[in-house]
């Protein structure tokens, strides 16, 4: 039987675009047709890769091209909003890159848009499709762990400013925090149940800039690397509770004194806990003896380019089907208040309540 592909258009082809990218191109339901990027040359590279016909360096004129039904947004965060909304009101199917835009502001004229358009709009929390991820949601929702009442979100990078871009705050929005630590939290708000958060205590550093003296250690630097450029935070840490009593517990860098990166995504309940990240362990207790559980799983940990193919042919069903999303965009709404209300209290010296 033959498939109605679907015709999607990919806006920014940095990096990031290479995921969605290579996720689209096994998708037998869907047909890569244009690609878009401010530096053209770029923009042909990729459509060379992928065999793309149409190409482009003024998004508008993507999002004109009527045989275009959905798009990936993988742009500067600082456009996000911009692009999200004219995709929207063209008619297009959005999925945009986390974290959702700059801004609560911003986040909620995107929520206006996507409720006037009645179009579809994923927030790419990439994260939440990994197989262990929804394993873990299985598992947690059928009772095993009881009441989670306290999750721990850590990714911490010893050295590892991608610089460019990403360390500019006017196009990023800010630095590790916006950039790696919206990965971890919002795994953990959406396995925790994704309860309404009410208050937010957090500070942010920049003592140590973006370390681009030190020898003998490799890490990725983003097209636009400048050394001179570095206007974000090196490290964040923050404490949000949650109205139903529950609180998680944040710290994030691109840049530490610290002897190993570390990456955590920790759960407890009052029946048991469970590490998804570094690795997958499930803590538990039978005849009164703590117990650690590996599952038999392919993988130990998140598998990302797992996790893309699965986000990517979820974003197609629910184009097809109009089903609501696993991650809406109300949960980007939610989470732009999660971040700004950090940046906001460490500025403050203060809690926040939200």
């Amino acid at each position: 039987m033959s498939i109605n592909k679907l015709n999607i258009g990919v806006i920014g082809a940095g990096s990031i675009s290479d995921m969605h990218l290579q996720s689209y191109s096994k998708q037998a339901d869907a047909r890569l047709i244009a690609v878009c990027d401010l530096n053209r040359q770029r923009a042909e590279d990729k459509a060379a890769a992928y065999n793309i016909e149409h190409i482009y360096t003024d998004y508008h004129e993507l999002l004109a091209n009527p045989e275009v039904d959905a798009v990936s947004i993988c742009t500067w965060n600082n456009s996000h909003a911009e692009i999200s909304i004219a995709a929207l009101r063209a008619g297009k199917h959005v999925l945009v890159e986390k974290p959702l835009c700059k801004t609560v502001e911003e986040a909620l004229q995107i929520q206006e848009a996507v409720r006037e358009s009645g179009k579809i709009l994923q927030v790419g929390f990439v994260r939440r499709y990994d197989t262990n991820a929804q394993l873990v949601k299985q598992f947690i929702e059928s009772g095993q762990f009881g009441e989670l009442y306290y999750a721990k979100a850590s990714c911490l990078r010893r050295l590892g400013n991608p610089g460019g871009w990403f360390a500019d705050k006017e196009r990023s929005g800010g630095g590790p925090l916006i950039d790696i630590g919206v990965h971890v939290i919002d795994l953990c708000w959406y396995l925790m149940g994704r309860p309404k958060p009410v208050s937010v205590s957090g500070n942010t550093y920049n003592k140590l800039g973006n370390r681009s003296n030190v020898r003998n250690l490799s890490f990725y630097k983003a097209a636009d690397y400048d050394v001179a450029l570095n206007n974000v935070e090196d490290m964040a840490n923050a404490l949000i509770r949650f109205e139903n009593g529950a609180s998680l517990l944040v710290d994030v860098s691109f840049t530490l004194h610290a002897k190993k990166d570390e990456i955590a995504v920790k759960l407890y309940g009052d029946k048991g806990g469970v590490e998804v990240e570094p690795e997958l362990v499930f803590v538990t207790e039978m005849q009164d003896t703590i117990l650690n559980v590996s599952p038999q799983t392919d993988d130990k940990s998140i598998n990302i380019v797992g996790a893309f193919s699965n986000e990517i042919a979820h974003f197609l069903d629910c184009c097809r089907t109009g089903q609501t999303p696993i991650s809406p965009v109300e949960d980007g709404v939610t989470m732009m208040k999660m971040l700004c209300a950090i940046y906001e209290s460490a500025a403050k010296g203060q809690e926040i309540n939200l």
